[in-house]
């Protein structure tokens, strides 16, 4: 039978700015979010209350030296390019282009860091998948603005937009405007660099924030396709469907209407518009949505050309609040346990079905072209005593997932590409931790900071190249 998979299918590998570069004040880059993150338990505390993170001194920040992929990124490079990498989703940090966000002129350390970055990626034949602002709104936007409750960072995002469109026309194709935009919900002060003050309606200042994001994704889709009509503009979703927990309809309502507080956000990029639904979930949390009608027009005028998401694990909710009480916070998603799948060491459901689920929900939805741009396993690495990693368990994880990616495509997919999350292994966003780990490539540091960051590979690195060698045909 013919492989349904597309030669042009995109393989490859994501990361991002803020999780592997480290050199957090070199070339004079300013701070990002992550910069103030301790890692650990601690971590969730300085998420919650950004005020007192700045403030506090937690001693260890596991972001300041991160992988040192600023340094290393040619080595790493060779390790996807023997990998067979088609491309290579990363993000570029807009702290190190405008350190505090706002300058007048951009900073020509940071613009040549990212160019060379880029041809050395395209000497190696890895086309540069690059998201804008993966969570690395710089920190004094925060501190000066109150981050994106603020509508002047449109115009600072913008201004930002344009200098890499012009930059870097001819050498990035593909393009992504916010990582994960239905995080500002769940990771405000991450998601949209955000402080709430005594007595904010928190929840009106989220979507506040949420619609400058989308009024500045629309307008960078708008200059991207100015710049170069060669182009690629998407739109990122933390992705994953709520099941509802029983057939009970009070339990399928509760699970549409946590699917539609995902969908809302694409449903303004890729629609144009608010959804209908937006009406009473606005008036219902007392929100009132400050909108022009420059800016309505602005949002039908300049949708996405695809639709990109993580795929990590689906999720399970009941409308019964007791029920609730046993839901578990693996990720930032509060879920229900489900008792037909496993769970990662981490506590994230495991449910390959789950991306062919989501796949076709997001293909109808949207018909646009889809791009799974993160999924993968966390998990505890073992060095064995002759160095090797058996991490048969990320194989396994992956198979079964890339096996339902190809389902999802026989069923009419259009789907782009492919990029597991954390390709190399690098510091998890979450938690802080280097020994949550996800990539092909282990990187010797452990979660105080401590080893060599040597480069080794586990044994999913020959089984992925397999993979991409036989464009998904060898599993």
């Amino acid at each position: 039978m013919k492989n349904i998979i597309p030669e042009t299918f995109l393989w490859g590998g994501a990361i991002a700015a803020n999780q592997c570069e480290g050199a957090y004040l070199e070339g004079n880059k300013g701070l990002s979010p992550v910069d103030i993150l301790p890692g650990g338990t601690l971590r969730r505390e300085a998420l919650s209350d950004v005020k007192k993170a700045m403030e506090k001194d937690y001693g260890y920040y596991p972001s300041h030296e991160s992988i040192d992929f600023y340094h290393r990124y040619k080595e790493d490079i060779k390790l996807f390019k023997e990998m067979g990498f088609k491309c290579l989703r990363t993000s570029i940090s807009w702290a190190r282009i405008f350190p505090n966000g706002d300058d007048d002129l951009p900073n020509e350390e940071g613009l040549k860091f990212y160019d060379d970055l880029f041809n050395e990626l395209i000497a190696n034949d890895i086309e540069p998948v690059v998201t804008i602002n993966h969570f690395d709104t710089p920190l004094e936007l925060t501190k000066n603005y109150g981050g994106w409750k603020n509508p002047k960072l449109i115009d600072f995002y913008v201004n930002y937009c344009r200098v890499i469109f012009n930059r870097y026309k001819g050498k990035v194709k593909y393009w992504m405007t916010f990582n994960e935009i239905n995080m500002i919900l769940h990771i405000p002060s991450f998601g949209g660099g955000l402080v709430f003050e005594e007595g904010e309606n928190i929840n009106q200042v989220k979507y506040q924030g949420a619609h400058h994001q989308l009024v500045a994704s629309a307008l960078a889709t708008k200059i991207g396709h100015e710049i170069d009509p060669e182009n690629k503009i998407g739109c990122m979703l933390a992705a994953g469907t709520v099941y509802p927990y029983t057939c009970n309809p009070e339990d399928i309502l509760e699970a549409q209407a946590r699917n539609r507080e995902n969908y809302f956000f694409i449903d303004v990029q890729a629609k144009g518009k608010y959804p209908s639904y937006a009406t009473r979930m606005f008036e219902e949390m007392n929100i009132t949505i400050d909108i022009t009608e420059e800016e309505k027009k602005i949002l039908a005028e300049n949708t996405v050309d695809y639709v990109a998401f993580s795929y990590y694990s689906s999720r399970l909710r009941s409308a019964d609040k007791e029920i609730m009480k046993q839901k578990k916070v693996g990720n930032a998603f509060a879920s229900l346990p489900n008792p037909y799948l496993k769970e990662s060491e981490w506590g994230w459901t495991i449910d390959p079905v789950g991306l062919r689920i989501t796949m076709n929900e997001l293909y109808d939805r949207y018909n646009k072209p889809l791009f799974i741009v993160e999924n993968g396993l966390g998990a505890v690495d073992k060095v064995e005593e002759d160095g090797s990693i058996n991490d048969d368990y990320r194989i396994e994880y992956l198979k079964l997932h890339i096996e339902q990616m190809k389902e999802g495509i026989k069923d009419g997919v259009d789907l782009m590409g492919y990029t597991p999350w954390g390709c190399i292994d690098l510091v998890s966003a979450s938690t802080g931790q280097m020994s949550k780990r996800y990539g092909f490539i282990y990187v010797d540091k452990d979660d105080e900071g401590n080893g060599t960051l040597e480069r080794s590979k586990k044994k999913s690195f020959d089984w992925y190249k397999k993979v991409i060698s036989s464009n998904g045909e060898e599993l």
